[in-house]
């Protein structure tokens, strides 16, 4: 039998809402890059970018946000490869995938060479100044992934 003072010592196993948001989240994208990696998604080609080199690995509604969606695009950079300086629709946060890309962007600071395994942010509204393969010899790519309005233009080039 409990008595008031045993009570107050038994703790809830249930989780919290953070732990339970983060729990349902991660697992998704954690999925999502690890099939990313291994080529476990059949991938179209992005119909917003001209070329092969941007590939739509996933795009979905998010339910508690209305209006807006999260979509997940590789980009591959042949050796010395670089995009034009253009802006996104929304937030984006890059990770890279392989090699190492050398980006700028008018918000977050100077040029810098991100390396496998890292990541960096894009904010809504910013221009990406530059945007490219680090090495004249060896392919790289990234994982893009927006969350922006729904059936909006992703990436606008700059004239």
């Amino acid at each position: 039998m409990l008595t008031s003072n045993n009570a107050t010592s038994v703790k809830s196993h249930r989780p919290t809402i953070s732990r339970t948001i983060l729990y349902v989240t991660s697992i998704p994208l954690s999925l999502l890059i690890a099939a990313t990696i291994w080529g476990g998604f059949a991938s179209t080609a992005d119909a917003q970018n001209s070329g092969d080199a941007v590939k739509t690995v996933f795009t979905g509604k998010l339910p508690n946000v209305p209006g807006k969606s999260l979509t997940a695009v590789v980009v591959s950079y042949k050796p010395g490869e670089k995009s034009a300086r253009h802006h996104h629709a929304g937030s984006v946060f890059a990770y890279v995938l392989s090699g190492e890309i050398r980006s700028q962007n008018s918000v977050t600071g100077p040029a810098r060479i991100y390396k496998t395994g890292e990541g960096f942010f894009e904010p809504s509204g910013s221009e990406h100044l530059v945007s490219e393969n680090a090495s004249a010899t060896e392919p790289a790519s990234l994982l893009a992934i927006f969350v922006a309005d729904s059936g909006a233009k992703l990436t606008t080039f700059n004239k």
